[in-house]
């Protein structure tokens, strides 16, 4: 009868189990080093990139026309005029303007106080924005009625085998007349170092996905919230020539 060290010796014997064997490794030590890199550049944002011009670029995603303002456009290379595929946008917040020389320690994410929204323009991936979601697929996901939140939300818990980790929902009143506001967040913990770790996303235009993240801290204002990025988004969205 072989002994257990005999045994992992012959498997690691084969050269071409050891390839295997050390590749599962290998692979097991990236993928730890991408999610502690992950969750360090999660909390922060690159330095530089940056612009304080403000030329409008005519974006086409679709059928749709955004006009927006290149301090507005996070990523050099999505400073540009033309079809898209989407274009991330990052606001100060609550004036809902971009980048400017005075709020370069809050770009940075250096600032005493979180002040970025994150938002992205992209087509529909779903048929139902992340209110529709809530009742046939959310509200199934979540454990119990849920504690009281802030501003009259009601904070649920996922349920440990849906794969939400460390993740909340964030759930208005019903309101007749109005979807319900629905985020996902990141737990109050886990969300002390988070620049953004609440994500919602809402439907535009024509096939238009807007999701847009922001500071859990931000729930206290979430109609605010919810109105000042409807408006920003209708307000840059143009009609199709």
């Amino acid at each position: 009868m072989q002994t257990s060290a005999q045994r992992v010796e012959s498997i690691t014997g084969s050269p071409f189990l050891q390839r295997i064997f050390y590749g599962i490794v290998a692979l097991a030590i990236i993928t730890t080093a991408l999610g502690f890199a992950g969750r360090y550049f999660g909390h922060t944002i690159s330095l530089g990139g940056h612009t304080e011009e403000t030329t409008l670029h005519e974006i086409v995603i679709g059928n749709n026309v955004l006009s927006l303002p290149a301090n507005a456009i996070r990523f050099r290379a999505q400073r540009r005029d033309g079809i898209a595929q989407r274009v991330d946008l990052y606001l100060h917040w609550p004036d809902m303007q971009g980048y400017q020389a005075g709020f370069i320690k809050d770009f940075n994410g250096a600032g005493q106080t979180k002040t970025l929204l994150f938002l992205t323009f992209e087509p529909r991936a779903t048929s139902r924005d992340m209110s529709g979601r809530y009742g046939p697929i959310y509200s199934t996901l979540t454990d119990g009625p849920g504690i009281k939140g802030p501003s009259g939300l009601t904070i649920q818990n996922f349920r440990a085998n849906t794969g939400f980790v460390s993740e909340q929902l964030a759930v208005s009143p019903e309101t007749k007349g109005r979807d319900f506001f629905v985020a996902r967040c990141l737990d109050e913990e886990t969300s002390r170092t988070n620049l953004a770790s609440c994500q919602r996303d809402i439907f535009i235009g024509e096939d238009l996905q807007l999701t847009y993240r922001f500071p859990r801290e931000f729930l206290a204002r979430w109609e605010e919230l919810d109105q000042k990025v409807r408006t920003f988004a209708q307000g840059h969205l143009r009609t199709p020539k």
